[in-house]
């Protein structure tokens, strides 16, 4: 199969992608692989972590709502 068929038959697809109501978006998201990466989102955890506990409000909503949640599923 040449670059040409291959290129033919993706031009294809993408346009009845499009002709069914669908359009092409890049999306870029970070590189896990990175060296570093772990790290930085360990670190990035626990600065959210320390926030939350630090937010009795926060803490108090979602107690709340985990028992209107609770309360939803009772049979």
């Amino acid at each position: 199969m040449t670059a040409s068929d291959i290129n033919d038959r993706v031009q294809k697809h993408r346009a009845t992608l499009r002709a069914s109501g669908l359009r092409p978006i890049q999306i870029w998201v970070p590189d896990t692989r990175r060296p570093g990466f772990s790290e930085e989102i360990k670190r990035q955890c626990e600065t959210v972590a320390k926030a939350d506990n630090a937010d009795h409000d926060l803490q108090d909503l979602m107690d709340a709502t985990l028992l209107d949640v609770d309360d939803e599923w009772e049979v």
